[in-house]
């Protein structure tokens, strides 16, 4: 059985901070792999306009080259539609029935998790690695959330202890559009597919 970590998202573009999660996943957990999987339509993402997939793979693969336990896929992004996290793990372990599972999520997920497409689903699929880190908008620790949704959803749900990188994927596009540079955000290789290929820009 192989241990497996889970990194979906966006990743417009991916930067240290999701690279520092996902090692400390790997260290901390003994996993065997971390998939970093960016999403083709994110539902909850409308708002704005998302980088081609494309991109985002080719970010995401430079930036993973240089870790033999990370690996770029494209499994979400080949689904048509919106891609929701309890249907990619369902056929993730339909397609991967010997793998282990673990999602690993931002703390600001915990609180969020109950409004996502079937929270439960996502839950029972998967064993959670949340940071353990401060959240803004909490409305309680975030002990008491986990202990709460073990309770209400019997969520296996484990802390993850790193360093924080106080930077979004949000702020690196605005930092872009005003002609800012990256390198202390994201791997050189990102910065440089970043100016070559003129993303951010408008």
């Amino acid at each position: 059985m192989a241990e497996i970590g889970i990194m979906g998202g966006t990743f417009d573009p991916i930067h240290n901070g999701h690279l520092l999660l996902g090692r400390q996943a790997y260290l901390e957990y003994g996993l065997d792999q971390v998939w970093f999987m960016p999403s083709s339509v994110p539902p909850h993402k409308k708002d704005h306009v998302v980088t081609e997939v494309e991109h985002r793979l080719k970010m995401v693969a430079l930036a993973v080259e240089k870790y033999p336990y990370f690996l770029c896929s494209d499994f979400e992004s080949r689904r048509q539609g919106n891609t929701y996290t309890a249907e990619t793990l369902r056929l993730l372990r339909e397609k991967y029935p010997k793998n282990r599972l673990y999602f690993i999520v931002g703390a600001d997920s915990l609180y969020q998790i109950e409004n996502w497409y079937h929270p439960a689903e996502v839950m029972a699929q998967a064993i959670l690695l949340v940071a353990e880190r401060e959240y803004e908008q909490a409305h309680c620790p975030i002990k008491d959330q986990a202990a709460y949704l073990k309770k209400q959803y019997g969520a296996d749900i484990r802390f993850l202890h790193c360093e924080e990188v106080d930077i979004s994927s949000g702020e690196l596009r605005e930092m872009v559009y005003h002609g800012k540079k990256l390198h202390k955000y994201v791997p050189k290789c990102v910065e440089d597919y970043i100016i070559a290929n003129g993303l951010y820009r408008t």
